[in-house]
């Protein structure tokens, strides 16, 4: 690797449509596309590692630019968030799910280890791999090897996850520098821009996924319409049940029913106008 070789990888462990809606929520520029049957990958379009730090400080280095994307992600998440990343003296990962701490390992250029063997174990228990096999594999991206460089050792990693259906597009892997993975990415079918556009269109894009997930049907349309009116219907007379028998819990839970119905309306028809607007 060399000094322009810097470059990073986002691989989440879900489909694009599931990433899409976290993703914008990083308000940065990325390119999103499919990276096997269970996995997405988003690349950076820009280059903030490059930029100044809080304060206006040194550049942050580029494992922690990652590292802060991937714990963003994976605490919206019920899935997992990898985040790749080398430059001209280092490579490595960090792993991110949920509000776990964060798993990561580095090595020099000339592939060097400098992590904790443990980081490894981790790393394997929490991606569900094999306990046996895979793990001895990671085990040996650990131990002293002069043939392998960094860019290799992330390129061993990466031959494991295979084995979880991760399959990046050719071009798009440890070594290439930001502007190449961009290239790439960008030439991938069904490759899409995520940029954030305000919280309002953020907020949108949310909705439309949850609409388009198993839940739609219980949110939005004929099914959602009968289940407001239904609540409706039902906590009024619980509501005035309550009242004249000096009730607190009936009256409580027509007043429930009453604020969800009500809701469920009201969200219908801003969605409505949000579509036509």
């Amino acid at each position: 690797m060399n000094a322009t070789s810097t470059g990073a990888l986002l691989l989440c462990r879900a489909d694009p449509e599931t990433v899409r809606p976290l993703a914008h929520l990083l308000r940065e520029q990325m390119l999103l596309t499919r990276a096997g049957g269970e996995w997405s990958v988003l690349v950076p379009e820009g280059k903030p590692w490059r930029g100044t730090g809080p304060g206006g400080g040194d550049p942050e280095p580029v494992d922690r630019v990652l590292g802060g994307w991937a714990t963003a992600l994976a605490v919206g998440s019920t899935w997992p968030v990898l985040a790749l990343w080398w430059d001209g003296d280092r490579a490595g990962y960090t792993l991110a799910a949920g509000f776990r701490r964060t798993v990561g390992y580095i090595w020099l250029a000339d592939g060097t280890p400098v992590g904790e063997d443990e980081a490894m174990r981790t790393f394997a228990a929490r991606l569900g791999l094999d306990p046996v096999l895979d793990l001895q594999a990671l085990e040996e991206l650990t131990r002293p090897d002069p043939e392998a460089d960094a860019e290799a050792r992330l390129r061993g990693l990466l031959a494991v996850l295979t084995r979880t259906g991760l399959t990046l597009p050719p071009g798009l892997g440890p070594g290439e520098s930001a502007d190449r993975l961009r290239s790439v990415a960008g030439a991938q079918r069904g490759a899409e821009r995520i940029e954030w556009a305000g919280w309002r269109d953020a907020v949108r894009v949310e909705l439309d996924a949850v609409e388009a997930g198993s839940l739609g049907p219980w949110v939005r349309g004929p099914r959602a319409r009968a289940i407001a009116a239904a609540q409706l219907a039902a906590g009024l007379p619980l509501l005035l049940l309550g009242v004249r028998r000096r009730s607190g819990g009936w009256a409580a839970a027509g007043a429930v029913l009453l604020a969800q119905g009500a809701l469920g309306l009201a969200y219908h028809r801003a969605r409505e106008a949000a579509e036509r607007s």
